[in-house]
C-alpha cells in the first residue's frame, strides 16, 4: 500500500481478484473511478478491498452483479435516510428463488436416476416408450392427443 492507496495489483490481490475484474466493476459502476498517481497508476481506498469481497461473497451467495448494484445503492440510501427494500427483503427474495432452483434440480436429479434404472440409452426409442420416466414422454403423449381432437 503507497500513503495514497493501492495499487491496481495490490488491491487485486488482495481481493482475490484479477485487475480486468477491477475496471470492469468500475465501468458497471460497482467502484467509484479511482485517484490517479502522478505517475497515472489507478489508486484505490484500502476499504475497497472489502468491497469488492462482498460484491464477490453476493455473487456466490446467487446475487447477479445487478442485484449487487442494487443491494449497494440501497444499503448507500438507507445510510442518507431512504429505506428502500434493503438486503432483508432482497436475501428473502433469494432464497425463495434458491430453493425453487433446489426443487427443480431434485426433481432433475430423480429423473436422470429413473432413466439410468431404466436403462433409456437412446432419447428417440425412449420418447416412444410407455415406461420412459423422462418428461418429455408426457409431452409427446399431450400432442399426440391433441392432434387426434
Amino acid at each position: 500500500m503507497t500513503e495514497s492507496g493501492l495499487r491496481s495489483g495490490q488491491l487485486a490481490d488482495a481481493a482475490g481478484v484479477n485487475q480486468q475484474t477491477l475496471r470492469y466493476y468500475e465501468r458497471r459502476g460497482l467502484l467509484d473511478s479511482p485517484q490517479r498517481s502522478p505517475g497515472g497508476h489507478r489508486l484505490y481506498p484500502a476499504e475497497t478491498v472489502t468491497l469488492l469481497r462482498v460484491i464477490k461473497t453476493a455473487q456466490r451467495l446467487g446475487f447477479t452483479l445487478n442485484e449487487v448494484a442494487d443491494l449497494l445503492d440501497a444499503g448507500r440510501h438507507q445510510h442518507r435516510g431512504r429505506t428502500d427494500a434493503g438486503l432483508q427483503a432482497r436475501a428473502m427474495e433469494k432464497l425463495i428463488e434458491v430453493e425453487q432452483r433446489l426443487t427443480d434440480l431434485t426433481v432433475i436429479r430423480d429423473t436422470l436416476r429413473d432413466a439410468i434404472s431404466a436403462g433409456c440409452d437412446d432419447l428417440v426409442a425412449c420418447a416412444e416408450s410407455t415406461c420412459c420416466p423422462l418428461p418429455f414422454t408426457e409431452m409427446v403423449e399431450r400432442n399426440d392427443r391433441a392432434d387426434t381432437s
